[in-house]
Protein backbone atom coordinates (compact mmCIF):
# COMPACT_ATOMS: atom_id res chain seq x y z
CA UNK A 1 0.00 0.00 0.00
CA UNK A 2 2.97 2.63 0.48
CA UNK A 3 4.57 1.94 -3.05
CA UNK A 4 0.68 2.45 -4.20
CA UNK A 5 0.47 5.79 -2.29
CA UNK A 6 4.08 6.86 -3.15
CA UNK A 7 3.44 5.44 -6.70
CA UNK A 8 -0.06 8.27 -6.61
CA UNK A 9 2.39 11.11 -5.26
CA UNK A 10 4.90 10.99 -7.10
CA UNK A 11 2.27 10.50 -10.32
CA UNK A 12 1.10 14.67 -9.69
CA UNK A 13 3.61 16.53 -11.97
CA UNK A 14 1.91 14.63 -14.69
CA UNK A 15 5.31 14.39 -16.65
CA UNK A 16 6.72 11.67 -14.16
CA UNK A 17 3.66 9.79 -14.50
CA UNK A 18 5.99 7.26 -16.69
CA UNK A 19 9.17 7.13 -14.36
CA UNK A 20 6.85 6.95 -11.35
CA UNK A 21 4.95 3.77 -12.68
CA UNK A 22 8.31 2.10 -13.87
CA UNK A 23 9.92 2.91 -10.50
CA UNK A 24 6.95 1.21 -8.99
CA UNK A 25 6.74 -2.02 -10.81
CA UNK A 26 10.72 -2.42 -10.75
CA UNK A 27 10.57 -1.89 -6.68
CA UNK A 28 7.01 -4.51 -6.62
CA UNK A 29 9.36 -6.88 -9.40
CA UNK A 30 12.31 -6.42 -6.43
CA UNK A 31 9.70 -8.04 -3.44
CA UNK A 32 9.67 -11.19 -5.65
CA UNK A 33 13.12 -10.99 -5.13
CA UNK A 34 13.47 -10.67 -1.15
CA UNK A 35 13.64 -7.15 -1.75
CA UNK A 36 11.63 -4.62 0.65
CA UNK A 37 8.58 -2.93 -1.36
CA UNK A 38 8.71 -0.05 0.61
CA UNK A 39 8.13 3.64 -0.03
CA UNK A 40 11.45 4.55 0.89
CA UNK A 41 12.60 2.04 -1.15
CA UNK A 42 10.68 3.71 -4.31
CA UNK A 43 11.61 7.03 -3.44
CA UNK A 44 14.58 6.41 -3.05
CA UNK A 45 14.81 4.28 -6.44
CA UNK A 46 13.05 7.21 -7.95
CA UNK A 47 15.68 9.82 -6.71
CA UNK A 48 18.40 8.04 -8.27
CA UNK A 49 16.73 7.43 -11.58
CA UNK A 50 14.91 10.40 -12.06
CA UNK A 51 16.52 11.71 -15.39
CA UNK A 52 16.10 14.06 -18.35
CA UNK A 53 15.59 10.76 -20.74
CA UNK A 54 12.48 9.75 -17.48
CA UNK A 55 11.28 13.35 -18.11
CA UNK A 56 11.01 13.38 -21.68
CA UNK A 57 9.14 10.53 -21.84
CA UNK A 58 6.43 12.04 -19.60
CA UNK A 59 6.26 15.27 -21.92
CA UNK A 60 6.54 12.80 -24.87
CA UNK A 61 3.14 10.87 -23.15
CA UNK A 62 1.08 14.29 -22.47
CA UNK A 63 1.77 15.88 -25.84
CA UNK A 64 0.30 12.16 -26.79
CA UNK A 65 -2.62 12.80 -24.94
CA UNK A 66 -3.00 16.26 -26.10
CA UNK A 67 -3.00 15.03 -29.32
CA UNK A 68 -5.33 12.19 -28.70
CA UNK A 69 -8.01 15.11 -27.45
CA UNK A 70 -7.51 17.73 -30.37
CA UNK A 71 -7.83 15.12 -32.46
CA UNK A 72 -11.24 13.54 -30.81
CA UNK A 73 -12.29 16.95 -30.43
CA UNK A 74 -11.90 17.58 -34.58
CA UNK A 75 -13.84 14.22 -35.25
CA UNK A 76 -16.77 15.71 -33.10
CA UNK A 77 -16.97 19.02 -35.14
CA UNK A 78 -19.04 17.48 -37.75
CA UNK A 79 -16.18 16.63 -40.43
CA UNK A 80 -17.65 14.18 -42.96
CA UNK A 81 -16.05 10.80 -41.97
CA UNK A 82 -15.40 11.79 -38.59
CA UNK A 83 -17.45 8.83 -36.70
CA UNK A 84 -14.71 6.36 -39.13
CA UNK A 85 -11.90 9.03 -37.53
CA UNK A 86 -13.13 9.17 -34.31
CA UNK A 87 -12.86 5.51 -34.27
CA UNK A 88 -9.66 5.21 -35.59
CA UNK A 89 -8.07 6.93 -33.33
CA UNK A 90 -9.77 5.44 -30.47
CA UNK A 91 -7.71 2.41 -31.65
CA UNK A 92 -4.73 3.59 -32.15
CA UNK A 93 -5.03 5.56 -28.67
CA UNK A 94 -5.88 1.90 -27.24
CA UNK A 95 -2.34 0.52 -28.73
CA UNK A 96 -0.53 3.65 -27.82
CA UNK A 97 -1.32 3.54 -24.18
CA UNK A 98 -1.00 -0.61 -23.93
CA UNK A 99 2.38 -0.03 -25.30
CA UNK A 100 3.48 2.75 -22.92
CA UNK A 101 2.06 0.59 -19.85
CA UNK A 102 4.16 -2.28 -21.36
CA UNK A 103 6.97 -0.24 -21.52
CA UNK A 104 7.07 0.99 -17.92
CA UNK A 105 6.21 -2.01 -16.53
CA UNK A 106 9.55 -3.50 -18.28
CA UNK A 107 12.75 -4.12 -16.17
CA UNK A 108 14.54 -1.82 -18.90
CA UNK A 109 12.59 1.10 -18.56
CA UNK A 110 14.80 1.75 -15.58
CA UNK A 111 18.11 2.78 -17.84
CA UNK A 112 16.27 2.85 -21.15
CA UNK A 113 13.35 3.65 -22.78
CA UNK A 114 13.99 2.95 -26.11
CA UNK A 115 15.15 -0.42 -25.53
CA UNK A 116 11.36 -0.90 -23.09
CA UNK A 117 9.84 0.69 -26.03
CA UNK A 118 10.74 -1.80 -28.72
CA UNK A 119 10.33 -5.15 -26.40
CA UNK A 120 7.03 -3.64 -25.22
CA UNK A 121 5.78 -3.47 -28.66
CA UNK A 122 6.88 -7.61 -29.21
CA UNK A 123 5.55 -8.19 -25.92
CA UNK A 124 1.94 -6.82 -26.94
CA UNK A 125 2.19 -8.78 -30.10
CA UNK A 126 2.95 -12.07 -28.24
CA UNK A 127 0.46 -11.74 -25.49
CA UNK A 128 -2.80 -10.49 -26.37
CA UNK A 129 -4.09 -12.44 -22.88
CA UNK A 130 -1.44 -9.75 -21.18
CA UNK A 131 -2.66 -7.09 -23.31
CA UNK A 132 -6.00 -7.61 -22.96
CA UNK A 133 -5.73 -7.64 -19.09
CA UNK A 134 -3.87 -4.41 -19.00
CA UNK A 135 -6.87 -2.62 -20.90
CA UNK A 136 -9.16 -4.38 -18.08
CA UNK A 137 -6.79 -2.74 -15.77
CA UNK A 138 -6.59 0.90 -17.22
CA UNK A 139 -10.81 0.90 -17.88
CA UNK A 140 -11.45 -0.67 -14.45
CA UNK A 141 -9.21 2.47 -12.86
CA UNK A 142 -11.22 4.12 -15.13
CA UNK A 143 -14.57 2.79 -14.03
CA UNK A 144 -13.59 3.62 -10.55
CA UNK A 145 -12.60 6.99 -10.52
CA UNK A 146 -15.37 7.66 -12.64
CA UNK A 147 -17.96 6.17 -9.88
CA UNK A 148 -15.44 7.89 -6.69
CA UNK A 149 -13.55 10.75 -7.93
CA UNK A 150 -10.74 10.51 -5.07
CA UNK A 151 -9.71 7.34 -6.49
CA UNK A 152 -8.84 8.99 -9.47
CA UNK A 153 -5.67 9.82 -6.81
CA UNK A 154 -4.95 6.30 -5.61
CA UNK A 155 -5.11 4.31 -9.34
CA UNK A 156 -1.30 4.39 -10.27
CA UNK A 157 -0.57 1.94 -7.46
CA UNK A 158 -2.42 -0.96 -8.06
CA UNK A 159 -2.17 -0.11 -12.00
CA UNK A 160 1.43 -0.97 -11.08
CA UNK A 161 0.77 -3.70 -9.37
CA UNK A 162 -1.55 -4.85 -12.22
CA UNK A 163 1.56 -4.16 -14.91
CA UNK A 164 4.24 -5.76 -12.72
CA UNK A 165 1.76 -9.19 -12.58
CA UNK A 166 1.30 -9.03 -16.16
CA UNK A 167 4.61 -8.50 -17.14
CA UNK A 168 6.05 -11.10 -14.26
CA UNK A 169 4.07 -13.73 -15.54
CA UNK A 170 5.19 -13.19 -19.79
CA UNK A 171 7.99 -15.30 -20.98
CA UNK A 172 10.41 -13.86 -21.89
CA UNK A 173 12.19 -14.55 -25.43
CA UNK A 174 14.96 -11.83 -25.58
Amino acid sequence: MSVGLATAVSCLPVVTIPAALSTACAVLRGAGEDRPATAGRYFALLRRRLRAGDLLAGCVAVAGVLLFLADLALARAGLPGGAGFAALAGVIGCGALLVALRACARPESVTDWTAALRRAVGDAGRDLGGSALILLAVVTAGLCAWMLLPLAFLAPGPLALALTAIDVRTPRSV
